[in-house]
């Protein structure tokens, strides 16, 4: 029997619902727990993996070609076993429907395209986890992030954790399964880890510094670091090479991003390539304690939560300077460049550079390259002429909201 080919395929409503953080790539991308959608699902339903993207981010990320017999999954439906079992079973012209949307389907891609099966399942409320808006993101992080690290972890050794660090709570559950895995390379000394409310994840070469203060669930993604005396609660995720100080409460950084020094970021969703200055603080909570309202793209209007705690949305490729400040759910759009006292608008359009108190400018394409390409080039991961056409596209649509 030949390998299964499966379609991870987004649709421009989901794509729109996740904007700004899915301008830069598939949803499948999305770190959501230890790894992202897409490893999980190549972990739990194995066969041979692409994408099907938006438009205008298939040169990057390619297209899967013709086909009669692929399984096609939602970029934006949470990997859990039991879904992965009821996708596996699916028969030639079948597909599942959940809360309204087509989370998976087997055939051609035509029938996809036309929403036309030979029959749908609708699968009961409370089976399937679908990601549909940037908030569900820290909502589902917790959950996901002890989901894998019992994979991740399954028959493994960790590294030994050195005498030099506190742990407050059992470091093994009742199967005698490890709650603090160390991965070959890393450093933990002189921390104090909480283990009572969920597992530590240490990736390759990451570091936990002297003094800081981590709780469960956490993971800490190869060569990322957590600095001296800070103080980390949930559920959070660090990906690869972040540098993260100050408090940091049930966040979600995807990767290569920096907020190092002091400062408050919680329920919170942060991109590629962004940095937090020293003493930048994101307000998680209104002072009159109502429901949030947050920026949607589709709508290009707030729109109303049930949450009572939303922090700040960053995309990639932005920045906060010293000292700034953030309102409850701000949403801040690619290449924005802040600076300044006071607080800026609660939803920042992409290619913006300012203050609150002299106001925003346009940052031309020429001068985003030239800075993306600085930063980039410290991790030896080049901008290519990919990257570069998604980027002209985000900037055609950002006039649109500015």
């Amino acid at each position: 029997m030949s390998e299964r080919k499966i379609v991870l395929f987004d649709t421009e409503q989901t794509h729109g619902d996740l904007l700004p953080l899915s301008y830069t790539r598939p949803i499948a991308d999305f770190r959501v727990g230890i790894r992202t959608l897409r490893e999980v699902w190549e972990d739990l339903l194995p066969g041979i993996y692409c994408y099907r993207p938006v438009e205008f981010q298939r040169e990057k990320f390619g297209t899967c070609g013709a086909g009669d017999d692929m399984f096609f999954i939602a970029g934006n439906l949470l990997p859990q076993e039991g879904m992965a079992e009821r996708i596996a079973a699916l028969q030639p012209g079948e597909a599942l429907k959940y809360d309204g949307q087509i989370v998976a389907y087997r055939g051609g891609e035509e029938k996809l395209d036309a929403e036309k099966f030979d029959k749908v399942w609708a699968l009961p409320e409370g089976v399937a986890v679908i990601i549909r808006y940037p908030f569900d993101i820290f909502l589902n992080n917790g959950e996901a992030l002890k989901a894998d690290f019992a994979r991740i972890t399954l028959g493994r050794h960790s590294q030994a954790l050195p005498d030099s660090n506190l742990v407050i709570g059992n470091p093994v559950d009742a199967d005698g399964n490890p709650l603090i895995f160390i991965e070959e390379g890393a450093e933990v000394e002189g921390a104090t880890l909480n283990v009572k409310d969920g597992p530590i994840y240490i990736g390759k070469d990451a570091v936990v510094m002297e003094g800081a203060c981590v709780r469960g669930p956490l993971a800490l993604l190869p060569h990322a670091q957590v600095k001296m005396g800070a103080k980390i609660y949930g559920a959070t995720t660090f990906g690869p090479y972040c540098k993260i100080g100050g408090e940091v409460q049930n966040t979600v950084i995807f990767g290569y991003s920096n907020k190092a020094h002091d400062g408050y970021l919680g329920n919170a969703v942060i991109g590629e390539w962004c940095n937090l200055g020293a003493g930048v603080n994101a307000s998680n909570l209104k002072n009159d304690y109502s429901k949030i309202r947050i920026w949607n793209y589709p709508r290009h209007t707030f729109m109303r939560t049930d949450l009572q705690f939303c922090g700040l949305i960053m995309a990639d490729h932005s920045k906060a300077g010293i000292n700034c400040m953030f309102n409850t759910a701000t949403v801040v759009g690619v290449g924005v460049n802040l600076h300044g006292a006071g607080f800026p608008r609660v939803f920042i359009p992409s290619f913006l550079e300012g203050s609150p108190s002299s106001g925003m400018t346009d940052v031309s394409l020429k001068k985003f390259f030239q800075i993306a390409e600085r930063v980039m080039g410290r991790r030896n991961i080049p901008l290519t002429e990919s990257d570069r056409k998604i980027y002209e596209r985000v900037f055609e649509v950002a006039s649109s909201y500015k």
